[in-house]
């Protein structure tokens, strides 16, 4: 029982950050129709920075700091390329978006070398017990403010001029623009959220009971992307969901591993995919995608 509640509490704890990073692709495709492969990037970034800058700043601002440049970073991408070519195919957006990934790990990657940097938050590797079951502090503070920062999101996303103008150019582009809502704008502010969101998982993601930031860090990204097919690229509540869902199957997969040998070694690795494939199988658009209506 012990073993089933501390995987319980590490896979709530990771699915959470796994929201985070998904509830980034969702709202970047709601606003601008674009799926970002560039969240791997955006997530070593805003750790790498975060922990380059709180080696000579106090770590509050040293955070606040790294996530306002990986925003940054996000808001030039959008304005300098994805705003360039709005109106173009899903496909090649989406192909750019790789590109840039690509440029910005190996650049980050080349800065990193063969160390693995240190975040020194000041919790450290403390370990909250509640009862038998322990968490590591990190891995707290992370469902903390995941949740705090995803209520703000659907607060603002419910009841700011920006929510309402992202709902309304999702729901008719055209429409919405003639009642004067600029999509550029929209898409602007769905950038930098995004990548706001990225760095804040990413903060989390180097901490323990992980040693540090290493570019394979940015690969969590990439097991975050089938939580946000999971409950439907369009559907930001999805995303939420679907991170939970990933996070929980990762953390009891491994966690049970001796149990489930016969699917192979390092089926914890594999199971986002496996799960992601499972519910598009029975529903193609996500647990709570927008489905498309095809006349015929």
């Amino acid at each position: 029982m012990t073993l089933f509640l501390s995987l319980l509490l590490n896979g709530l704890s990771l699915g959470a950050l796994y929201a985070l990073i998904a509830l980034g692709f969702s709202v970047i495709f709601k606003a601008s129709e674009v799926v970002s492969f560039m969240h791997g990037s955006l997530l070593l970034f805003g750790a790498y920075t975060t922990a380059r800058l709180a080696a000579d700043l106090p770590f509050g601002v040293a955070v606040l700091l790294g996530i306002g440049l990986t925003a940054g970073v996000g808001l030039l991408v959008e304005r300098l390329l994805i705003n360039r070519l709005r109106g173009s195919s899903v496909i090649s957006l989406a192909i750019l978006t790789i590109g840039v990934d690509i440029i910005l790990v190996t650049e980050l990657t080349r800065r990193i070398g063969s160390d693995i940097l240190n975040m020194p938050a000041p919790w450290g590797g403390d370990v909250i017990r509640i009862g038998d079951v322990g968490i590591t502090t990190n891995r707290a503070y992370a469902m903390l403010v995941a949740a705090v920062l995803i209520a703000l999101f659907f607060a603002a996303f419910r009841f700011s001029d920006w929510g309402v103008a992202m709902r309304a150019n999702a729901e008719d582009g055209e429409t919405a623009a003639l009642m004067g809502i600029k999509p550029g704008r929209v898409s602007a502010l769905a950038w930098v959220v995004g990548a706001g969101l990225a760095a804040v998982a990413g903060l989390f993601l180097v901490g323990s009971p992980t040693p540090g930031v290493a570019p394979g860090i940015q690969a969590v990204a990439l097991r975050a992307f089938p939580a946000a097919i999971l409950g439907g690229l369009d559907s930001t509540g999805g995303a939420l969901v679907g991170g939970l869902i990933i996070g929980l199957a990762e953390s009891f997969a491994s966690g049970y591993q001796d149990q489930i040998l016969f699917l192979g070694r390092g089926f914890g690795d594999v199971v986002p995919y496996v799960v992601m494939i499972l519910v598009l199988l029975v529903r193609p658009s996500g647990l709570f995608g927008t489905r498309e209506l095809t006349r015929v």
